[in-house]
């Protein structure tokens, strides 16, 4: 049975409403929950060999997005913080930005761009550790155009229901005050673990 992190620590993170917050890690229990009950209802068909139903065929398909909402949900959470670790140049991380996008500020203005983009979904910086490469990626929904295998070091949640409650239709501001409380420390433990692995 997976269990959902307590992200009540970000309650007061600048930039984001209580109330916002709190609205927002409800939505991220019920991928918990429905993850739990999809995996144990797979199990059960499996049992009673229902494989072959369209039944099975549909809960396999909505596992991912279930799956995919509490993982994204984590990693987004995760890299918030009150007090944030800015990103050193010395670090693996900075550098491979520069490498790979000129500069830090470059990078920042291709994410930001990249979580602009019109539609639902997700902005995500993304490493490919067998091209020693990184992206910034555009992600439609929880379980669709993901880079296959890559580690995820930072993502961005632009789901109406991240910002709407704070910035109404403004998602640029959300951006921004996202931006604000990136915890570089996390990303840049993240990146290491990533090309160790």
């Amino acid at each position: 049975m997976y269990q959902a992190q307590n992200f009540d620590h970000l309650l007061g993170l600048p930039g984001f409403s209580d109330d916002a917050l709190s609205t927002h890690f409800a939505l991220y229990q019920g991928y918990i929950t429905n993850t739990n009950k999809l995996s144990d209802l797979l199990a059960a068909m499996r049992n009673e060999g229902k494989t072959a139903t369209p039944e099975y065929a549909e809960l396999k398909r909505r596992f991912g997005w279930e799956f995919n909402g509490m993982r994204l949900h984590e990693h987004y959470f995760g890299a918030m913080a009150k007090a944030v670790t800015p990103l050193s140049s010395e670090t693996p991380l900075y550098q491979q930005i520069v490498k790979d996008f000129g500069s830090f500020e470059v990078w920042q203005q291709d994410f930001v761009a990249t979580a602009a983009i019109r539609g639902i979904g997700w902005a995500i910086l993304y490493y490919d550790p067998q091209a020693n490469r990184l992206f910034n990626v555009w992600v439609n929904e929880h379980d669709l155009g993901h880079l296959g295998s890559l580690p995820l070091l930072l993502n961005l949640d632009v789901f109406e229901h991240a910002f709407m409650l704070d910035y109404g239709t403004k998602r640029v501001d959300y951006i921004a005050a996202f931006m604000k409380v990136v915890d570089w420390g996390t990303v840049a433990n993240r990146f290491a673990g990533a090309r160790l692995s």
